[in-house]
């Protein structure tokens, strides 16, 4: 299923190899997760020589199948300490398939301080001095990077990444070349900027259609993937229309939005942040309200925010940035939280934990609560190298620490995101036990607990939850590696045939005979590699819980967490 990539940072140097028997048949976060746990010390520094930055394109990526453009990052966390798998769309995962490259693999870390750039083709590989892009943003990277080599994939770095911050990111070329997706979470663009790695160009011009292996199954199974997308309607009308924004009215009414530092659940002002709001506003400036995030997708979550005055402000704007800028900060105005996300886009941050964290800074009185224009300007210091920015840039626990506070919303030193896990329990069960640290995306709660995907759970109460969040982890791990964006979780929870078609789709593709219960059994494995890196690395069963300030009751419903350390420790152990 393709070749493994290695690039040796420290003498700029580079081999291919085979793919070893121990990683066949693996793609994204089954990959990059297994390659860590094999390759990567656990007690390793997360900045030095020995940690491995691992890009793996998921096992459908590089075919038409709908939606398969995600590419899989991996690495040991500067933020959490742990292992860490960071997903995004954009253009790479799909060149690297095209080309035959089943992981790319950053090794070592250079002697010096020269930055380089990567650049892969059809022909090779070239690694080049990258002088030029030092203390440049991502904006003028891709920029740069598209005029020199055309509509290529871009893997980026900007000044956070630069300075090793925790909440650095590692920025993709979207299809406009703009660095509008991340692989935000978890301070992976500080492992690319400890290797001196600046940027990395695919380009797969000249490399041909991937062989697909019974070409009439996979057609008729990717017809029916796409009826199935289409059809849905969170896929195939909500998330079009509003984008991922669509959860800010939904989630206000429900009473489980954070609102100022997870005091309460909801915010007097979601209807000036809310999708419908970001859609007006879009639409009355000559943005764009719906596009894709890679090649072939349908659901078309994605969108371009306009300024004032008519001009380019950011791209790809979705719930949890609104969240973090907004609620979270009680920052009410949609052009301050534009601007926000514009700047982490640029400088390359996570805007969960820089939402996060700016919020942090409003409880420690750095700033004043609700002060946009404050929020843009201390932010905007991570881009100037300045001492306040790199409190803000490496994350809100160590925000926290710097100002003395003490109410800090983290689950293994990362951010809680977009929903209290007090009511919305199905997903603070997936806060406390994944292995990644706090993260929504590892196991949706959301869908059974407040939307009615696949069922309904009541969110106040315990019973259900934690057999919800671990078969969501399961799945969410399967379809990571998969190379599929998230969101088709809603289709397939909601149609009987969902997951058999995806598996009816990677047998066509690669000539296999797995069943349903293959790639279950998959995704229980992908979770058990990750605990046992994290084991390795000294978490222990204490770090599976929340932290005591979610010990509270949570109004509007007055809700609180009840799950012992027992019961969560023992979740994903198969």
């Amino acid at each position: 299923m393709g070749k493994l990539l290695r690039i040796n940072t420290k003498e700029k140097t580079f081999t291919f190899e085979e793919t070893p028997d121990a990683y066949a048949g693996l793609g994204g976060r089954a990959l990059t997760s297994k390659m860590v746990l094999d390759e990567v010390p656990a007690t390793c520094h997360p900045l030095g020589k020995n940690n491995k930055l691992i890009f793996a394109p998921g096992v459908l990526s590089g075919s038409p199948a709908a939606d398969s453009g995600r590419l899989s990052a991996g690495a040991k966390s500067p933020l959490t300490g742990g292992i860490k798998e960071s997903n995004a769309g954009g253009l790479v995962s799909q060149k690297l398939a095209k080309l035959g490259i089943a992981a790319l693999v950053l090794e070592g870390k250079p002697d010096d301080d020269e930055y380089s750039m990567i650049v892969i083709n059809n022909d090779g590989v070239e690694i080049l001095p990258a002088g030029d892009l030092v203390k440049a943003g991502n904006y003028e990277i891709m920029e740069k990077l598209w005029d020199k080599y055309g509509k290529v994939g871009v893997l980026s770095i900007g000044q956070a990444g630069e300075q090793c911050l925790k909440g650095a990111s590692i920025n993709q070329a979207d299809m406009n070349g703009r660095p509008g997706r991340a692989h935000g979470r978890g301070g992976l663009g500080a492992v690319m900027g400890s290797k001196k790695i600046k940027a990395i160009v695919v380009d797969d011009k000249g490399a041909g259609r991937m062989e697909i292996k019974d070409p009439d199954a996979f057609k008729a199974a990717n017809k029916r993937w796409v009826e199935m997308l289409h059809k849905h309607p969170v896929t195939g009308e909500g998330l079009p229309a509003l984008g991922t924004a669509v959860l800010v009215n939904v989630i206000n009414e429900a009473g489980t939005l954070p609102t100022k530092n997870f005091r309460s659940g909801r915010f007097e002002h979601a209807k000036d942040i809310s999708g419908e709001t970001m859609a007006e506003t879009i639409e009355a400036r000559g943005g764009i309200t719906t596009e894709g995030c890679h090649p072939g997708c349908v659901i078309k979550c994605s969108n371009v925010y306009h300024d004032k005055d008519n001009k380019y402000l950011t791209s790809g704007f979705e719930y949890e940035t609104i969240w973090a800028f907004g609620a979270h900060t009680t920052i009410k105005e949609l052009d301050h939280i534009a601007m926000l996300d514009r700047l982490c886009d640029d400088f390359g941050l996570d805007t969960i934990e820089m939402g996060v964290a700016l919020g942090i800074a409003m409880e420690g009185g750095m700033i004043p609560w609700g002060d946009g224009q404050a929020a843009v300007d201390l932010l905007s210091k991570i881009g100037s190298y300045a001492a306040e920015g790199k409190i803000i840039g490496n994350g809100a626990l160590f925000t926290g620490d710097a100002l003395g506070v003490s109410r800090v919303p983290v689950v293994k030193k990362q951010s809680l995101p977009a929903y209290d896990p007090r009511s919305c329990k199905g997903v603070g069960v997936t806060y406390a036990t994944t292995p990644m640290g706090a993260d929504h995306t590892a196991g949706y709660g959301v869908t059974a607990n407040i939307l009615g995907v696949g069922g309904t759970i009541d969110p106040h109460k315990k019973e259900g939850n934690l057999e919800l969040s671990q078969n969501l982890q399961v799945a969410t791990a399967a379809i990571d590696a998969a190379g599929l964006c998230l969101f088709v979780a809603f289709a397939v929870l909601d149609n009987e045939d969902g997951l058999p078609t995806i598996v009816d789709m990677i047998n066509a593709q690669h000539g296999l005979t797995l069943t349903p219960d293959d790639v279950i059994e998959l995704g229980k494995s992908i979770l058990t590699n990750e605990r046992e890196f994290n084991k390795k690395a000294g978490f222990t069963p204490v770090d599976d819980q929340l932290p005591e300030m979610f010990m509270d009751e949570f109004p509007p419903h007055n809700t609180e967490w009840d799950f012992s350390t027992k019961e969560l420790s023992e979740l994903l152990n198969f």
